[in-house]
């Protein structure tokens, strides 16, 4: 009960030393511009970083990453379901011939 107690504390401490940080931040972020340019993009290696992680996620974007996992998938479930129908095969051979 007593840990219990001092968890409880903790949590309480926690949320209430939040709920300060935002009711004094709040006040200056509204004061920032709401779609404003901080002009980091005009770095030649910001542009450059930029257009590399565009085309990284454009991968993403047309599953290609998607398909090529689940075509291999594919392949391996076909080659596990041959193996163990040439096991099935064999058992069922052995059984006969008993």
């Amino acid at each position: 009960m007593l840990i219990e107690s001092i968890i409880l504390a903790v949590f309480i401490l926690s949320l209430g030393g939040v709920i300060l940080v935002l009711v004094r931040k709040v006040p200056v972020l509204n004061s920032l511009p709401q779609n404003a340019d901080s002009g980091i993009r005009e770095h030649k290696i910001i542009s450059a970083l930029e257009g590399k992680v565009k085309n990284f996620f454009v991968f993403f974007e047309k599953q290609i990453f998607l398909h090529k996992l689940l075509s291999w998938v594919k392949v391996m479930t076909l080659k596990i379901e041959t193996r163990v129908d040439h096991l099935l095969h064999r058992l069922r051979q052995k059984n006969k011939s008993k």
